[in-house]
């Protein structure tokens, strides 16, 4: 019988396949799900009994609480706001107080953070004595995930109780008027690769989440946006705060010349590669959603220019506007209301 090397099972009591109980193994090659029927557990791998069937759809509900139920078990923490962090922006995880740390390798069906700038951290915590939970990494259709295990976390959260999610990315500025260092509130986005059909929300559609065709339109709290502005202007960063469109592309090449051109006529203002999936599920399952980009480089527009667009001054830009956005983030967090009615 085949051995199969392995770094983490779990068994899902209860989750049938025609009448069988299955294991879940995240197998050593790559990052790979596979389903395998109940075998026997030995040291070094997995003596598997039947032949094994790969996983190609997205998770079952009962996964979804399954692994919620183990985080709620593991820490007293019952948040209300979910921070996402992007690209060298981890470090916003480490302005809650009270923390409860997990590595994604330890948390059930949680994916692997495999980019550098990417700690793959959950933190629990509070922030201006709001319970929270923040992650110190996303993950990526460019990492060869599905795209309904990048936004696996997202439910994770409404099953936790969370009511609002700040999302933040690293992106490059598309327009014209945009510098390095600027902070870009999303007021909407260009979701590229849904146009050829890869939508998180793609497959059978589970009414406990949410609604099987959920509006877009406000995908980003105005209200919220407004507070940013507030606070910004309190804070005095109305001089690198902006507003505009965010576009995500599929990576982790970046854009080519035209493809800059095309995106700034179709309306961008900033690309990157991540954020607009997990909105989507968000809003699907009824959650707020606040999303800020930093501009981490200029989009090279001009065929004659030197300059090459890489992932180090991603990380660096991160670095000198820390500060200011733990800043921003904290006081966002300290006057955003909850009214504790979407517990789903």
């Amino acid at each position: 019988m085949a051995q199969i090397a392995y770094s983490k099972v779990w068994l899902f009591p209860g989750v049938a396949k025609h009448g069988c109980d299955w294991l879940m193994i995240r197998t050593a090659v790559g990052n790979n799900e596979r389903l395998y029927n109940k075998g026997m557990h030995e040291p070094g791998g997995l003596e598997v009994v039947t032949t094994e069937l790969v996983r190609n759809c997205g998770y079952t509900y009962e996964e979804y609480k399954f692994t919620a139920d183990w985080l709620l078990a593991n820490t007293e923490h019952r948040p209300l706001i979910a921070i996402i962090c992007g690209s060298g922006l981890g470090g916003l995880a480490e302005i809650l107080k009270d923390q409860k740390v997990f590595s994604y390798s330890d948390i059930p069906n949680f994916p692997q953070s495999t980019v550098h700038g990417h700690a793959g951290r959950l933190v629990f915590g509070t922030l201006k004595g709001k319970s929270c939970v923040c992650m110190q990494g996303r993950f990526h259709l460019y990492e060869g995930y599905p795209i309904w295990k990048i936004t696996f976390p997202i439910r994770i959260f409404r099953l936790l109780g969370v009511e609002t999610v700040i999302v933040t990315n690293a992106a490059g500025g598309l327009n014209e008027d945009y510098k390095v260092g600027d902070i870009m509130l999303i007021k909407d986005h260009l979701n590229m690769p849904g146009f050829a059909g890869n939508n998180p929300l793609v497959g059978p559609n589970d009414e406990r989440f949410g609604v099987r065709f959920p509006c877009m339109s406000d995908a980003y709290d105005p209200d919220l946006r407004k507070l940013a502005k507030t606070v910004s202007a309190e804070l005095g960063y109305s001089d690198f705060l902006k507003e505009g469109v965010y576009c995500v592309l599929g990576g982790p090449s970046f854009e080519t010349i035209a493809e800059c051109y095309m995106l700034k006529r179709l309306g961008a203002d900033a690309v990157g590669m991540s954020t607009v999936h997990e909105v989507i599920v968000a809003r699907h399952c009824g959650m707020r959603v606040f999303g800020l980009s930093l501009i981490t480089n200029k989009a090279v527009m001009d065929y004659d220019s030197e300059s090459k667009a890489n992932h180090e001054e991603v990380l660096q830009t991160g670095l000198e506007r820390a500060s200011q956005l733990e800043r921003m983030i904290s006081r966002l967090v300290e006057d955003i209301g909850h009214n504790n009615s979407n517990i789903c």
